[in-house]
Parts: C-alpha cells; structure tokens; sequence
C-alpha cells in the first residue's frame, strides 16, 4: 500500500472543498467511515464535478453508485435538464441514495436502477456524455470495452481506483483484497492507453482516476 498524495497536501485541499449541501455531505461521509465504505471524497467529488462541466455533460451513467455520493457530484454538473444514470446491485444502497438528494433537492436529476451495472448499461438506449466506472475491479476490462460502445465523441470515460493503492506498480502482483483485481486494473489501463481513439490521463489523487477522452 503506497501513500500516492502526502497527507498534509491532501488535507490541505479538503478544506477548499465545501458546498451549500455540506450537512447532507457529512451525513453521508460519516456513513462511509461508520460502514467502511469506500466513497470518492471531497477531493474526487469535485474532480468529476469539474470534468463533467467542462465538456458541458448532460448525460451520465455510472457502473457503481453506492449510495449516491459520486452521483451527487455529478448532479451539479448536469443542471437542471440533465440526468445521472445510476446503478448498484445493493437495493439498501438505491434507498438510501434517494433519500439523501431528496433532501437536496437533486433526485430528479438521477435515475437510480437497482441491479448489475452491466446488464443496465445494456438496456440504455442513445449514448452518454461521460461514463463514470466504479464497480469490482475484475470487471473493469469489460467495463471499458461496454463504455466505448456508447461514449460519445468528446465524451469522458473515468474509473476510479486505478493505482490501486500502488499494487500496479509491484513486479510481483499483490491481490490481498480479491484474487485477480490487480491484474484485471492493469489490463484496463494498459487497453485505454493503447486505444488509439482516446486521449488519457491518470489523476493520482486519492486512487487514481483514469480520464479517458473520445477523440
């Protein structure tokens, strides 16, 4: 396990990062930290908010919402006509998620489906601004090879946990999590850096987030 950001730097950045939504935001935060559950944070929150805005996105989907934390960055990126596509085979997760950006004001923005983030994706018609991956990380290489199907051009691919809390960069593969996750991480890395259709970059903030963009 690699520290990949120094703390102090972390921790200086956190406190940039504040919303008008920052009670529900705690909420949810402390949710995570009581549940060890592995949200994005502030810092990565942000970010997306910031890629989805910057090529003006106002259709999103993502393979993994948890409870709708990510979603809720995205929210305030697509306004008011816009839509986040969200999945999670957990139905507590779905639950929850409404009623978190109910209290905000931000579930119609969402469109929560309860289920495996594959066969949902499927099931889309039309294509997507952005496509946000944050699902089991054996199912990553799929994943990517799903997005590009129906990724618009000038659209974003992001997948977060990238660096795998550095295990892609041991010479001996480290799977102390579920066997085979390394592997599958860099297999995923290494097809969008090879594509020739897209331009990458591999934010190291938190876990590493890969921005793939659609030329």
């Amino acid at each position: 396990m690699i520290e990949i950001v120094n703390p102090k730097v972390q921790e200086y950045l956190n406190t940039l990062h504040r919303t008008k939504d920052e009670q529900v935001l705690l909420e949810m935060e402390a949710l995570a930290e009581e549940r060890t559950f592995p949200i994005i944070g502030r810092l990565v929150g942000s970010f997306l908010e910031v890629m989805a805005l910057s090529i003006n996105a106002q259709r999103i989907f993502e393979f993994g919402s948890g409870y709708g934390y990510s979603a809720y960055w995205f929210s305030r990126a697509v306004g008011l006509d816009g839509k986040v596509v969200c999945s999670d085979s957990d139905l507590d997760n779905c639950r929850l998620a409404e009623e978190y950006l109910q209290r905000i004001g931000r579930w119609p923005r969402v469109e929560f489906h309860h289920g495996w983030a594959q066969d949902i994706f499927k099931k889309q018609e039309g294509m997507f601004d952005l496509i946000y991956c944050d699902v089991d990380k054996g199912d990553y290489p799929e994943i990517w090879e799903l997005a590009k199907t129906k990724l618009r051009k000038g659209g974003l691919y992001i997948a977060d946990n990238c660096l795998w809390y550095g295990r892609v960069t041991m010479e001996k593969v480290v799977d102390d999590v579920v066997e085979g996750w390394t592997e599958a991480i860099k297999e995923h890395n290494a097809r969008i850096a090879n594509d020739k259709d897209y331009r990458f970059f591999i934010n190291p903030v938190r876990d590493g987030l890969i921005v793939a963009y659609k030329l």
